[in-house]
């Protein structure tokens, strides 16, 4: 696996994986996924960094246009809802774009995320085919499969 965290950008052609969801506020649940994924052959595009310079105005626009140019770029996107907030802009990347997309789609939410039963309803009208997941562990097993199957292309 290749490990690429904002702001570093990625213009490579390799299959590649972006990690969406919680961020403010929530576990590190992206270094979990990562260390489960860690021996796939991809580019996994984090938009968590380890050190947000939270004091610098021009930080918070670098960092969704970094999220907006990757979301794109990569060759599937996984959403994780923990449970802790309730992740609008995550929703609103789902919904908005991700959803309806030809992108690899990976969706888990925590089971006590609030509106999960609103995710798979959403799912299950814009990409049936996709199984929302319980756990880090059973999405990282989608992902896996998916790579297995050489679907990354």
């Amino acid at each position: 696996m290749t490990y690429i965290e904002a702001p570093t950008d990625y213009e490579g052609s390799e299959p590649s994986l972006f990690l969406a969801g919680g961020i403010t506020g929530t576990s590190d649940w992206q270094s979990e996924l990562v260390a489960l994924l860690a021996e796939l052959p991809l580019v996994v595009l984090n938009p968590r960094r380890k050190n947000f310079p939270i004091d610098d105005p021009s930080a918070a626009p670098a960092q969704i246009e970094w999220e907006f140019r990757h979301l794109r770029r990569a060759t599937a996107v996984l959403f994780w809802f923990p449970p802790e907030t309730l992740c609008p802009i995550a929703l609103f990347e789902l919904g908005g774009r991700i959803a309806e997309s030809r992108q690899g789609l990976f969706v888990g939410t925590h089971p006590e995320y609030k509106r999960r039963h609103d995710v798979e309803i959403q799912l299950k009208l814009a990409r049936p085919e996709v199984a929302v997941a319980s756990d880090l562990p059973t999405l990282a097993e989608q992902v896996r499969t998916w790579v297995t199957l050489g679907k990354m292309v």
